[in-house]
């Protein structure tokens, strides 16, 4: 099935101009977001401390939650989960230290259940997280990005060419900042199913700029003599059909993961960051690393 026929000659070069503003302007906006606006959302994966799924059979507004641990003295931020108003929420505790974590996650469980017993308050789940495990937690979060990248950078150097490395680090390089970025403008919470969700848009992404490299080198043995550029052009012309139906089928299925699963959980969070990135992942296949191949070669050249 095509869904755009391969014998179609869209100017996507011609627009590598606009697309190369384009993303530029969303990765200023990312590294502003991170660095100067809201900053990036860390779960207790990466900064230590307490978390609390607490459900209530009757309705309780979140403000008279908030008094609650107010009143007892606790510095912790209150967020409703799920769909159901008013009986569902994620309590969180900052950084405590090592020694204290677990005393005071069963200190917050207390709290609630007893102030709100009437109301059937009950803790459904805990979540505790020392601070030195969430530093070593982070840091290899971070190296398992770069990892991915610099083992990516020799995969594509080995099967190809370094040209054509450079073009789908760039393209990786995009993908997740711009995804991280929605995050922090956002304030959803980068933990370690986010991380994992980073590493699998990178692995996605690859796959479908490897696929239009693949042409690209195909038709250029073909045709050594000609210009790049219209060689690079009809080579992702060919393959646009696969890449956005590819695509599309494994949006349907993160849509459906969004839809059906409560916000704030684990799966909604990982869904939403791969919804992101396969958005952002096709576009930089066919408008971000071809293009910055041309561009590379031209310098070259």
């Amino acid at each position: 099935m095509e869904l755009i026929p391969s014998d179609l000659n869209l100017d996507i070069l011609g627009k590598r101009r606009i697309a190369f503003g384009l993303s530029g302007a969303l990765i200023a906006l990312s590294i502003l977001a991170v660095v100067a606006i809201t900053g990036i959302r860390l779960g207790i994966d990466f900064t230590g401390g307490v978390e609390l799924q607490v459900q209530f059979e009757q309705p309780v507004p979140i403000d008279d939650l908030r008094a609650t641990y107010r009143d007892a003295g606790q510095d912790v931020s209150v967020q409703a989960f799920g769909d159901r108003v008013d009986v569902e929420y994620l309590v969180r505790a900052p950084l405590v230290t090592e020694a204290d974590t677990k005393a005071h996650a069963t200190e917050l469980s207390r709290i609630v259940e007893s102030k709100w017993a009437d109301h059937g308050a009950k803790v459904v789940r805990v979540e505790v997280v020392g601070p030195k495990v969430g530093s070593e937690l982070r840091r290899q979060g971070l190296m398992a990005i770069l990892f991915a990248l610099v083992g990516i950078l020799a995969y594509v150097w080995i099967r190809f060419e370094m040209r054509y490395a450079f073009g789908a680090i760039v393209a990786l390089v995009h993908d997740v900042m711009i995804t991280i970025g929605f995050f922090s403008l956002t304030q959803h919470e980068f933990n370690l199913p986010t991380i994992a969700a980073v590493l699998t848009i990178i692995g996605y992404s690859l796959n479908d700029t490897v696929v239009v490299f693949d042409r690209i080198r195909e038709n250029r043995n073909r045709n050594r003599r000609g210009d790049l550029a219209p060689v690079i052009n009809r080579s992702i012309n060919e393959t646009l059909s696969r890449t956005i139906l590819t695509s599309l089928t494994t949006l349907f299925t993160v849509a459906a993961l969004l839809v059906l699963t409560q916000p704030g959980s684990v799966i909604h969070d990982f869904a939403l960051a791969l919804l992101v990135g396969i958005i952002v992942g096709t576009y930089s296949s066919i408008f971000v690393a071809s293009p910055v191949l041309l561009v590379r070669e031209g310098r070259a050249g």
